[in-house]
């Protein structure tokens, strides 16, 4: 959560022009809490973006006097998109994890990542309602560090960005660690378990970052990745390191095998004014032109960024097929 420290005389009328604008994420509604000193107003962030439209708002309610800005400010600390090294990097704490067991047989298990600000808990409960009674849900907590496309100021997000332009800087460091995160995650499940990964926005970009170096059998820093995954999928998404991955991919025939066997299911609402249509759209062109033949990129019109009852039924069905569940509840 990101907070929002307000005049209370003006709470009512910002917070109109927050719902005005979209602020609203696919979970918790904005509610306002009063402390000792003043009202604040906490909102869900959904994605970068959103931080960039919420800073022109308060820039043009504070030049009519109408919000003090506080907790939002961007001028927390600083960060250096991808100029960190191993050694200067202060190691981040993951936050708490949530796990949803299976209703029914165990038969596969998908850790589900976050988008950026949010955490483990609220994607949980919706899962726990999916008719899916054969899969355990992993849902971690990304770490709290400083994020460069709001100016340094620290929130939970799986690696830094700076924007979301493929031209853009990439934190493959702050990828490499949660990919490695994941795997951790997913390497104490039985033998006979299936294994996934998925997430929405920012969290995508992490699944299907971690999907790509399954294929390539290799970290970004070279390492071995050590878990076979089954299945990613990526809603509102897009894919980070896409320039390199053509290469990863050619000049190793395992690398070219697992790409083309492993099953990809990207997600893309055309209304998305967070993480643009585009971004998605071409994310899926690069892995189906890189030899990931299994990939399916699903498009839904009128969707903007969060999900949908017929997104969610499409992640369903596909899950069941790839995975080959039963159903079975005993």
């Amino acid at each position: 959560m990101i907070g929002c420290k307000l005049v209370p005389s003006q709470e009512i009328r910002v917070k109109k022009a927050f719902l005005c604008l979209d602020f609203l994420s696919f979970f918790p509604t904005p509610h306002i809490y009063t402390p000792n000193k003043g009202i604040f107003f906490f909102f869900q962030v959904g994605d970068p973006l959103r931080i960039q439209v919420l800073r022109s708002v308060i820039k043009r309610d504070r030049s009519r006097g109408a919000a003090a800005l506080c907790a939002v400010k961007m001028s927390y600390g600083s960060s250096s998109l991808g100029s960190g090294t191993a050694s200067a990097r202060r190691p981040f704490e993951y936050g708490r994890t949530h796990v949803v067991r299976p209703k029914g047989k165990h038969q596969a298990t998908i850790v589900w990542l976050h988008g950026l600000g949010d955490n483990g808990s609220s994607w949980s409960q919706l899962l726990e309602t999916l008719p899916l009674p054969n899969i355990k849900w992993i849902c971690p907590t990304a770490p709290t560090r400083p994020v460069a496309v709001f100016g340094g100021f620290p929130c939970t997000a799986w690696f830094d960005v700076g924007d979301l332009s493929e031209d853009g800087p990439e934190d493959t460091e702050g990828l490499d660690a949660s990919a490695a995160h994941v795997a951790n995650l997913l390497s104490t499940e039985p033998a006979d378990i299936k294994v996934g990964v998925g997430g929405f926005s920012m969290g995508a970009a992490t699944a299907l970052y971690s999907a790509t170096c399954c294929a390539h059998g290799k970290y970004g820093n070279g390492s071995p990745y050590p878990v076979n995954i089954s299945a990613a999928v990526g809603l509102s998404g897009w894919l980070p390191s896409s320039k390199s991955l053509i290469t990863k991919v050619e000049n190793s025939q395992d690398a070219a095998r697992r790409a083309a066997s492993l099953p990809l299911l990207l997600c893309h609402g055309k209304s998305d004014d967070v993480v643009q249509y585009k971004h998605g759209e071409k994310s899926a062109r690069v892995l189906n032109s890189t030899g990931f033949r299994n990939a399916t990129f699903k498009t839904y019109d009128g969707l903007g960024h969060y999900t949908i009852p017929e997104e969610m039924d499409d992640v369903c069905k596909w899950l069941t097929a790839m995975l080959q569940l039963d159903g079975s509840r005993s």
